[in-house]
């Protein structure tokens, strides 16, 4: 077993403020300091003999709309052989807190744009590898038991985007990573601050090595 990327290839990560961290930083270049970093370093460190390029696209605050706005420039004028893409809970966050106004980030819409997204690139790069990072959102707070709770508000709203992933992972044949599962599994045995103490949407580098650790399993073959 090993990676799936092969000797002298390139991946792109691209997204909101998780795959950002900083990147364009000088002294964070050219990688940031979140999953990507963490990502690239594994790669170094487990199979030194490939050649693997690593590139940070990651914008934060953004959603599918803004992906879309930047996608040309910011993904397929790359080249790359394989596109990461982890979106989905600003568009989540804005619809839950002005659903009526943020008609670009309804779950129809951000299904419909995602799907945009993939088949161009499946047509501009015949051969691209893809794979899709499930948006998430880190609190205990998710069967209502504090009345009109925000927190509890999104995650009811989350899983539309989740399965809007899901979708169009089956459709576009891509691979995946899901990391709302991965983060709900280790809050049975820890609290989520140890991954997110400051609040539900940003990791901490602990936070960030376990979506790193997804990536690496998800790009096994």
């Amino acid at each position: 077993m090993g990676l799936q990327i092969e000797n002298g290839q390139t991946i792109l990560f691209i997204g909101d403020s998780i795959t950002d961290c900083g990147w364009r930083d000088p002294q964070w270049k050219p990688l940031g300091t979140g999953y990507v970093k963490i990502f690239d370093d594994f790669v170094k460190v487990r199979e030194p003999e490939k050649k693997i390029e690593v590139i940070n696209s990651g914008t934060g605050g953004n959603t599918n709309e803004d992906l879309r706005g930047r996608w040309m420039d910011d993904a397929l004028s790359y080249r790359p052989d394989w596109i990461s893409i982890k979106i989905g809970i600003n568009d989540c966050n804005r619809y839950v807190g002005n659903p009526g106004g943020s008609p670009w980030q309804t779950p129809e819409k951000f299904e419909e744009i995602y799907d945009e997204l993939l088949t161009l690139t499946k047509a501009e790069l015949p051969g691209i590898r893809l794979l899709l990072i499930d948006p998430f959102y880190c609190s205990l707070d998710h069967e209502g038991k504090v009345a009109e709770s925000y927190r509890a508000r999104i995650h009811e709203a989350l899983p539309g985007y989740i399965a809007a992933a899901d979708r169009m992972g089956a459709k576009h044949g891509t691979l995946r990573v899901k990391t709302h599962d991965l983060f709900q599994a280790q809050f049975r045995h820890q609290s989520p601050l140890i991954y997110f103490p400051f609040e539900p949407v940003h990791p901490n580098a602990t936070g960030h090595t376990l979506i790193a650790e997804g990536v690496w399993d998800a790009l096994q073959g």
